[in-house]
């Protein structure tokens, strides 16, 4: 669950645009970059997509939510001030829904292919066909072990995780983006980054001569992307894997670069909001450490203590929740927190 507000802006940030476009609206940011938001049913209630000069036509960075909603807006955009328009290609930076969800109703639409890592090309294929009882029966076992109540598993297996069906059948094929490839779109070169922590492997798209990046959700310019750990790898340091991301980012963009995410508005500080969200992250580490200095806590325990400040829904509790775990596993692989044996089979942590 993005949380708001993790630090206020600093001198380094700035916000080339006061405002964002409205649904039926397109804003050019550079030359041959032109960004749009699509409206999500959620309180995160946009996404940004972008489409960039690609020949003849127009490649798509990321799709919308997988909704009829989004289809309307597509539809109206495709009619109106994106009349014409030619998809050669969509891109998706990683497998949520409010990034891939459209992806299979564009590609079948242009007759163009699907361009993604293969980690969340297979990430979304699973969510796809997610809901075997084996495997909703793990999801409730993971919640229940980290001491969530029997009514508030539901929930979260409920609700709480509906929204990751959100996409429609995804494309049959795809084309293989890797870690340090070089492609072309238009007259641009690109190279292509991935990251993990938010999701599994996504992908960035830095382009050297124009000096930007669209970064997806790996760094967002005023929230906190989710860094979640889930039932189908409940050890994975997510949070690790995410602060080591944000360090290669900071050494391979220049902090001039123009950041162009996937929610939010497009930046100029790049290395400052890297700072602003590992110290973010810090700060929720020192949370949980102190918490369980003198009694040892679930991560159940541990959500209204990191999330205080916060009334969550289904969908978002199930967000803190991954969140407090991901931290938890960062301590524990830190050897800041300690695993305590306890006889009636949840999972508590004390601070080492």
């Amino acid at each position: 669950m993005p949380s708001k507000a993790d630090t206020p802006p600093t001198d380094a940030l700035r916000y080339p645009w006061d405002s964002h476009p409205g649904p039926d609206q397109v804003v050019e940011v550079l030359p041959g970059v032109l960004w749009l938001r699509l409206k999500l049913p959620f309180r995160l209630n946009h996404v940004n997509v972008y489409l960039i000069a690609d020949g003849e036509g127009w490649a798509l960075f990321d799709t919308g939510f997988g909704n009829e909603a989004t289809i309307a807006a597509w539809t109206t955009l495709l009619e109106g001030e994106l009349s014409g328009v030619q998809l050669n290609r969509v891109i998706v930076s990683h497998a949520h829904p409010d990034h891939l969800g459209l992806a299979g109703w564009l590609v079948s639409r242009f007759q163009c292919p699907l361009q993604m890592s293969q980690l969340e090309y297979l990430h979304g294929v699973y969510h796809q066909h997610r809901r075997t009882e084996e495997r909703v029966e793990n999801s409730r076992l993971f919640f229940r072990r980290h001491g969530m109540d029997e009514s508030i598993t539901t929930q979260l297996l409920g609700r709480g995780q509906d929204y990751l069906k959100k996409v429609v059948p995804m494309p049959a094929a795809f084309q293989r983006l890797s870690h340090g490839d070089h492609i072309k779109i238009g007259a641009r070169e690109f190279q292509v980054m991935t990251g993990a922590g938010h999701s599994l492997d996504q992908v960035m798209l830095y382009c050297a001569a124009d000096n930007f990046l669209l970064s997806a959700d790996q760094v967002l310019s005023k929230i906190s992307p989710n860094v979640s750990v889930w039932a189908q790898e409940p050890d994975e340091d997510a949070l690790g894997a995410y602060l080591h991301s944000l360090r290669a980012i900071a050494a391979a963009v220049p902090d001039d670069a123009l950041v162009l995410p996937g929610h939010g508005v497009p930046f100029y500080g790049l290395k400052a909001r890297i700072t602003q969200l590992a110290t973010h992250h810090d700060e929720r580490c020192e949370l949980i450490a102190d918490a369980c200095i003198a009694n040892a806590r679930t991560a159940a325990e541990l959500v209204p203590i990191v999330f205080n400040k916060h009334v969550l829904d289904a969908h978002q509790a199930g967000f803190a929740a991954g969140e407090v775990i991901a931290h938890v596993n960062y301590l524990l692989m830190q050897g800041r927190l300690k695993r305590v044996d306890s006889c009636d089979g949840l999972l508590r942590f004390k601070t080492s």
